[in-house]
C-alpha cells in the first residue's frame, strides 16, 4: 500500500487511505486473505467519520488492493430467537497488476487466483539494489565472543486446526545419521482363516462397505456395529457372491431370539464354526449329492445302455428305397454325421435331401 500510494496511481489516495488500509491489515485473516469491513469500528479506530472510511475503501478498491468477497445487507434475516440479524461485508485482499509489473514478478494464472512463480531479471536487479540500500554495516562472520549472549530462537508455530497431523504408526520421525540403510525383506502374506489373502484392494474394501451398508438396516442386531468392522466380518459371505438380501437372511438365522453384544465378533465366530463343520457335513451328505457325479450310478447307467447291432446291407437297401419321402430326416442326418448318412442312404439320396432342404430354407440354387 505504501508503494501504491507513493506511486501516485490514484489522485485521491492520501495518508488517510494508508491508515484505513493498516486497520484492515491488522484484522485480516492472512491464510484466506479476507477481512470484515466493520464500518463503524474502523471509523472509531481511525478517528474519522464513516463517510470518510467509505470514501477511502472505495479508493482501495479502485487501486486494486481490495475486492468484494461477500456483499453485506442490513435486511433482517428473521432468525428464531434473535430480534434483528444482518450480514457483514467481507473484503478480499488483492495485489494489483501494476505492482507485480513494477517489482518484476512472474505470475501463474489470472485475476484473484494468480500466484507468484518467479522473478524477472529486472525484478532481481531491483531486489539487489534494495538489499544494498538496507545493508548498513558489513557482516561479521568471525567467531562470536565468549561473553556475547545468543539471541533466543523464535517460537515454533503452534498447531492449527486446519493442518492435518500425520500418523506415524508408533514410529519415530527421526533418523540416525550413523545408521546404515537396511535391506527390507517382504514377508509372505499370511492367509486368513477363510483361505483368502490378507490383502484386499481398495475397490474390494469399498464394495464390502457398500454391501454392508445395505445389509445393516435389514438386520436389527447388527446396527450397533460399525460399517468397516461389520464389513470385515461379512467378507466370507461377500466372497461367496451373495447379495445384500441373501446375507441378511443368513444373519437373521444366526441370532433369532437374542441380540449379540458384539455383532461382528459373533458373525466371525459363527462363520468359522460353520466352516469347520462343512467337511463332516459333506461326508454325511455324500449319498444325497448329484447323481451325475456318483461313480457307481454312472457305471450302472453304462451297463444298462442297449447294444446297437452293426449295420447290414439290408438296412442300407431298405433306407435307400423308402426314405425318399422323408428327405428332411435324411438332410438332418447328413448335417449331424455326413459319413454315416452317406453309408446308410447313399450319395444320390443325400444330394437330393440336401437340395430340397436348401430350397425349403430359401437359399440360392
Amino acid at each position: 500500500m505504501t508503494w501504491l500510494i507513493g506511486a501516485g496511481l490514484h489522485p485521491r489516495a492520501t495518508g488517510t487511505t494508508l491508515t484505513v488500509a493498516r486497520d484492515l491489515a491488522a484484522r485480516m485473516d492472512y491464510r484466506r486473505g479476507v477481512v470484515l469491513y466493520d464500518l463503524e469500528g474502523t471509523a472509531a479506530r481511525c478517528g474519522v467519520s464513516t463517510a470518510t472510511v467509505k470514501r477511502h475503501v472505495r479508493v482501495l478498491r479502485e487501486l486494486g488492493a481490495l475486492a468484494w468477497h461477500r456483499h453485506g445487507t442490513k435486511k433482517n434475516l428473521r432468525l428464531p430467537g434473535r430480534p434483528y440479524t444482518a450480514t457483514a461485508t467481507i473484503y478480499a485482499a488483492t495485489v494489483p497488476a501494476a505492482y507485480d509489473e513494477a517489482v518484476g514478478h512472474r505470475l501463474c494464472g489470472i485475476g484473484y487466483r494468480a500466484r507468484v512463480t518467479g522473478v524477472t531479471d529486472e525484478g532481481r536487479a531491483l531486489a539487489a539494489q534494495a538489499a544494498a540500500r538496507t545493508k548498513s554495516h558489513p557482516v561479521d562472520n568471525g567467531r562470536p565472543h565468549a561473553h556475547a549472549r545468543a539471541e533466543p530462537a523464535p517460537h515454533s508455530s503452534g498447531r492449527h486446526h486446519d493442518v492435518a497431523v500425520g500418523d506415524l504408526g508408533g514410529g519415530l520421525n527421526y533418523t540416525s545419521r550413523t545408521c546404515a540403510p537396511r535391506a527390507r525383506t517382504t514377508a509372505p502374506r499370511r492367509p486368513l482363516h477363510d483361505g483368502s489373502s490378507s490383502s484386499r484392494s481398495p475397490w474390494q474394501v469399498a464394495r464390502d462397505v457398500h454391501i454392508t451398508r445395505q445389509v445393516r438396516p435389514l438386520v436389527g442386531w447388527t446396527q450397533p456395529e460399525g460399517l468397516r468392522r461389520l464389513a470385515f466380518a461379512l467378507r466370507p459371505l461377500i466372497d461367496r457372491g451373495l447379495e445384500a438380501h441373501d446375507i441378511a437372511a443368513e444373519l437373521l438365522g444366526m441370532a433369532v431370539a437374542w441380540r449379540p453384544a458384539r455383532p461382528a465378533a459373533y458373525i466371525a465366530a459363527a462363520l468359522a464354526r460353520d466352516r469347520h463343520a462343512d467337511p463332516a457335513r459333506a461326508a454325511d451328505n455324500e449319498l444325497t449329492a448329484d447323481p451325475a457325479a456318483h461313480r457307481e450310478w454312472q457305471q450302472w447307467l453304462t451297463s444298462r445302455r442297449p447294444v446297437i447291432a452293426p449295420r447290414t446291407d439290408d438296412d442300407r437297401r431298405h433306407a435307400r428305397l423308402y426314405a425318399w419321402d422323408r428327405w428332411y430326416e435324411v438332410a438332418a442326418h447328413y448335417d449331424e454325421d455326413p459319413d454315416d448318412a452317406l453309408d446308410l442312404y447313399g450319395t444320390r439320396l443325400c444330394a437330393y435331401a440336401v437340395k430340397r432342404s436348401a430350397r425349403a430354407a430359401g437359399s440360392p440354387q
